[in-house]
C-alpha cells in the first residue's frame, strides 16, 4: 500500500460528500417560499392603495385644468362683450364634464366640474362674484378623502381645507 493511501481516501470521501450535498440543495424549502410570498403580500397590501390614490390624483388634474381654462375663456369673452352670457366653456374630458353658468346680472359666473367614471364622486366649482372675486370650492369627494371645502380644491387624500 502506498504511504498516502489514507490521505487519498479521505480527500475522495470529502469531495464525494461535497458533491452530493451540492446536488441535494438545488431548490428552496417550503418555508423559504412561504416567507417570500408573505413578504410580497405585505408589500403589495401597503403599495396598492397608495398607487390607486396616485392614479386618481392624476385624473383630478382634468378638473383643475379645465376650470382654469374655462375661467380664462370667460374673461376673454367678457372683455369683448361686457357680459358672461353666451361665453365659451371648457370642453368635456374623459373624466369630467364642465358647465359654465352666468348669473342673471351677467356680471358673475359659476363653473362646475362633475366627475365621471373613476372620479364620479368628485365635483368642483369655480365661482366669480364682484364682491368676493374668484372662489374655489370642492363640493364632492370620494369616501375617505375628507370633507367638502368651500374655499379650496381638494386634490389629494387627507388634504386640509385651506
Amino acid at each position: 500500500m502506498p504511504a498516502d493511501f489514507g490521505y487519498r481516501l479521505f480527500v475522495k470521501n470529502t469531495l464525494e460528500e461535497k458533491i452530493s450535498m451540492a446536488m441535494a440543495s438545488k431548490g428552496f424549502t417550503l418555508i423559504e417560499l412561504m416567507i417570500t410570498i408573505a413578504i410580497i403580500a405585505i408589500l403589495s397590501a401597503i403599495a396598492y392603495p397608495s398607487y390607486t390614490d396616485y392614479v386618481l390624483r392624476g385624473y383630478l388634474v382634468d378638473a383643475t385644468n379645465g376650470m382654469a381654462s374655462a375661467q380664462a375663456q370667460l374673461e376673454q369673452f367678457y372683455q369683448d362683450n361686457r357680459k358672461y352670457t353666451g361665453g365659451p366653456c371648457a370642453s368635456n374630458t374623459k373624466n369630467f364634464t364642465f358647465n359654465c353658468t352666468p348669473t342673471p346680472t351677467d356680471q358673475e359666473y359659476v363653473i362646475t366640474a362633475t366627475g365621471a367614471g373613476p372620479v364620479s364622486a368628485f365635483s368642483y366649482t369655480y365661482t366669480y362674484t364682484v364682491a368676493q372675486g374668484l372662489i374655489k370650492a370642492t363640493t364632492g369627494l370620494k369616501d375617505g378623502w375628507g370633507s367638502n371645502c368651500d374655499r379650496a380644491w381638494i386634490v389629494k387624500k387627507g388634504q386640509p381645507c385651506a
